[in-house]
């Protein structure tokens, strides 16, 4: 396995499930968003770095505990951008983003922007939430194997960023081939796997893809 980014933030998570979604190796680099420390915490995970302006973060005495990086609260870049430019700076192409969904829809727009960020500089990262996961493709296809399609699982299937051309679904509930989705019509909503191996491709264009579990 490729080594990995893990970026927490201060969205909305049931740490139950935080707990068992995420692994940190030897390799990885893992970092707080801000707010997210709380919930690395309460996991007991000790990020590598932790970064934001700090406006959500519920337990502030704990910073002087870890390498920490202070940002303006006046700034451009969101925290979970901050913290994507971060591990790009350090040499990671894999990001997994974790309290990156739920919460202000606001946050959840820019941090579904900032998949497209990782993507225009050659790197790939997944939005994981409680019961879903997001990613973005462009010009290249996706399989999901035999253990990831559990029968009755959701996916949807959007067009991102202009009309989508070519794009193919097999081994999913309904199937698609070489068709062309618009931008403005949400016809891939609310697909299923059905516990075969599934392959998703655009050929020419860009695919927001959302995993739901049942």
């Amino acid at each position: 396995m490729m080594k990995k980014c893990v970026i927490v933030g201060a969205g909305v998570c049931n740490v139950q499930k935080l707990r068992k979604q995420i692994v940190i190796k030897d390799e990885d680099l893992c970092i707080a968003a801000d707010g997210g420390l709380d919930y690395l915490i309460e996991i007991g995970i000790v990020p590598d770095i932790v970064l934001g302006d700090m406006d959500s973060l519920k337990m502030q005495e704990t910073l002087t505990s870890f390498s920490a990086k202070r940002l303006p609260q006046e700034k451009d870049d969101t925290d979970m951008l901050a913290a994507i430019k971060e591990g790009l700076a350090s040499g990671y192409e894999q990001f997994e983003l974790y309290g990156g969904l739920g919460g202000r829809l606001s946050h959840t727009l820019a941090n579904i922007q900032s998949l497209l960020y990782l993507l225009n500089r050659g790197a790939r990262g997944t939005l994981f939430g409680d019961d879903v996961s997001v990613l973005l493709i462009r010009n290249e296809s996706i399989l999901f194997r035999t253990d990831e399609a559990e029968c009755g699982k959701q996916i949807s299937v959007f067009a991102f960023g202009g009309d989508a051309y070519g794009v193919s679904e097999s081994g999913l509930k309904y199937s698609l081939d070489c068709v062309t989705l618009k931008q403005e019509f949400p016809i891939g909503v609310s697909n299923e796997f059905t516990g075969e191996q599934a392959v998703v491709e655009v050929q020419n264009g860009m695919l927001l893809i959302c995993v739901e579990s049942k």
